[in-house]
C-alpha cells in the first residue's frame, strides 16, 4: 500500500540501565536494579509509534551485519513498518548502540554511532521516499555522511508535493550545525525540545528561541517535557498541557509525541488538536519502560488513547 511517511534515520537497539548509582567512582562495582534492551534511537521510535497509530509508514536507514542490527530491525517491522529500504553494511561497521543510566532526576546517555555515520545519500531509494506524502528526518548530527546531502533531499521532497519534518535531536559536539539554517526553510514542522531550541537559536530565553525559529521554518513545536508544549506558525500559537500520568521512564517520549503529532497532522487536524493528541502519545510512552513497549499491545493504546482524549 502507498506510504503516508518515509522515516530517513537510524536505528539502534537502546541498552537502559536503571537504578544507577547517584555517583560513580574510579575501579568500584557498582550495582543497577535492572536493565532492559529495547528498539532505540529517535527515528526508529518515531516510525515504530507512528506505525502502531495506524499510519502507514516505511524508513531507510543503514544497520551492520550483527544481532543488534537484527534485534532492532526485528522490532520495527514488528510495529508494521516497511524497512525493505534499511541496507546492510558491507564493511564490517557494527549497528549503533545507546547506553542510558537512568537516575532519579536526569539520564546520561552513551552512544557508539556505528553504522549511523554511514548512512549515505546513495543509501536512499528516493522513488521509496517521494511515493510517500511526508517526510520525517531524525537525529541529523548523528547522520555525519548524510548531512550534506539533507538539504538537497528536503528540497527535492518539498518539490515532489511532500510535507516534511525535522528532529534535530541533541549535538554530541555542541555546535548545533552551520548547515541548518539551509534545511530550515524546507521543513513543514520543526520539532525540538526547549534545551535545543536555545542551543539552536543561541540564546537562553525561551520565547525569544520561539521566536527566531518559528521565521525560519513553516511551523515550530518545542517539546517542553512536564510543562506541555508550543506550537507556533507565523504569529499563530497554540499550547497544550502534558498529560498526567505516573511516569516509569521518559525515554522516548518526544519521539511518540512526534508522532502523535504528525499522526494527526496527516488527518488534515489544526494545530490544537494535533498537540493534545500528541501529549496523550507522548505520556503512553513514558507509562512503561523504553520508547516503544507502552506500543506494543495495539488494543491497550487505543484504550489509553480514547480515555485520554475524552478527558482533554
Amino acid at each position: 500500500m502507498p506510504l503516508d511517511v518515509c522515516v530517513v534515520g537510524e536505528i539502534n537497539p537502546d541498552l537502559i540501565l536503571y537504578g544507577v548509582p547517584e555517583s560513580l567512582q574510579p575501579e568500584k562495582e557498582a550495582l543497577i536494579d535492572r536493565f532492559r534492551i529495547t528498539l532505540g534511537a529517535s527515528s526508529a521510535i518515531f516510525a515504530h509509534n507512528l506505525a502502531v497509530l495506524g499510519t502507514r509508514v516505511g524508513m531507510i536507514s543503514k544497520i551492520g551485519a550483527d544481532p543488534l542490527g537484527k534485534i532492532a530491525l526485528d522490532s520495527l517491522a514488528s510495529s508494521g513498518v516497511d524497512v525493505t529500504r534499511v541496507s546492510v553494511a558491507s564493511g564490517g561497521t557494527s549497528t549503533g548502540l545507546t547506553v542510558i543510566l537512568t537516575q532519579p532526576e536526569h539520564r546520561f546517555i552513551l552512544t557508539y554511532p556505528g553504522t549511523m555515520f554511514e548512512l549515505d545519500y546513495a543509501d536512499l531509494d528516493l522513488d521509496f521516499i517521494f511515493s510517500a506524502r511526508h517526510l520525517h528526518l531524525g537525529s541529523l548530527f548523528l547522520l555525519k555522511s548524510l548531512r550534506p546531502h539533507i538539504a538537497e533531499l528536503f528540497r527535492a521532497a518539498k518539490a515532489k508535493g511532500l510535507s516534511t519534518s525535522l528532529d534535530t535531536n541533541d549535538d554530541p559536539e555542541d555546535k548545533w550545525g552551520d548547515d541548518l539554517p539551509s534545511v530550515l526553510p524546507f521543513v513543514d514542522i520543526f520539532f525540538p525540545n526547549e534545551r535545543e531550541a536555545k542551543k539552536i537559536a543561541g540564546t537562553d530565553n525561551l520565547n525569544e528561541a520561539i521566536e527566531k525559529l518559528s521565521q525560519k521554518c513553516k511551523s515550530l513545536v518545542v517539546k517542553l517535557g512536564s510543562k506541555g508544549a508550543i506550537a507556533r506558525k507565523g504569529l499563530d500559537e497554540w499550547r497544550c498541557d502534558a498529560t498526567p500520568v505516573v511516569v516509569v521512564d521518559s525515554v522516548g517520549a518526544g519521539d511518540s509525541f512526534e508522532a502523535g503529532y504528525i499522526h494527526r497532522f496527516l488527518q488534515g487536524k489544526d494545530p490544537q488538536a494535533c498537540l493534545e493528541y500528541a501529549a496523550v502519545a507522548g505520556a503512553l510512552s513514558t507509562t512503561q519502560e523504553g520508547g516503544t513497549e507502552a506500543f506494543k499491545d495495539r488494543s491497550a493504546v487505543e484504550k489509553f488513547l480514547l480515555e485520554h482524549l475524552r478527558k482533554s
